[in-house]
């Protein structure tokens, strides 16, 4: 089995990302864009942690971090799953059709992985709202002295989520079950709702406290 992408070097997942290969790819980028963004909310965490300047808020910057945490390992694991994710589809695409059985079996392969290589970018929509939610408490109440970090937080998350949306949205025209696809179009369409207006309020609140 390959190393998940995640033990390898930056500059070696770069190198990868920049080759002729599918993959990694957009999905794997977004995933990472929104684990970075959980990554930093835990830093401007716990740097308010222990901080007597910050002592009314430690409870909840406790668990702020907790969530923090939960959702960066869940993207990380998102980042190869996107990969895994694609690598189903390009398997089923190259399923041998030399019968009718053969073309029906295929077909419905690679429908099932087009589902699939569906529901990963969409989990990592979800995680990424999660992580832009959190942007607020931590900018509003975080450590001061990090607060730019809670701004390049809410930019990673919105990034990430609107990557992701992209990879669901682009699998969605190529799956033929319309309920399936009625369904996650409209939840995407929920979960995207006001999160840009989201991202810049979160960029104002930064801002103002520079």
């Amino acid at each position: 089995m390959t190393e998940p992408l995640i033990n390898h070097p930056v500059s070696a997942f770069l190198d990868a990302l920049a080759s002729a290969s599918p993959t990694p790819g957009g999905g794997s980028v977004a995933a990472l864009s929104g684990a970075q963004g959980a990554a930093l909310l835990s830093m401007v965490c716990n740097l308010t942690l222990g901080k007597k300047k910050y002592a009314d808020v430690q409870e909840e910057m406790t668990y702020l971090l907790e969530q923090a945490e939960s959702l960066r390992h869940e993207l990380t694991a998102l980042i190869q799953a996107d990969v895994e994710a694609f690598d189903g589809v390009s398997a089923a695409y190259k399923l041998p059709q030399n019968s009718e059985e053969e073309k029906v079996a295929r077909k419905a392969a690679i429908q099932q992985a087009l589902k699939t290589a569906t529901v990963v970018p969409m989990r990592v929509v979800e995680a990424c709202v999660r992580v832009l939610d959190l942007c607020t408490p931590v900018a509003e109440k975080g450590n001061r002295n990090a607060i730019s970090d809670a701004g390049v937080a809410a930019l990673m998350a919105e990034a990430g989520l609107r990557g992701a949306a992209l990879n669901v949205l682009i699998n969605l025209k190529a799956i033929q079950d319309d309920a399936f696809c009625n369904e996650m179009g409209g939840k995407l369409e929920n979960l995207l709702r006001g999160k840009p207006a989201l991202k810049d309020e979160i960029y104002e609140v930064v801002v103002k406290k520079l």
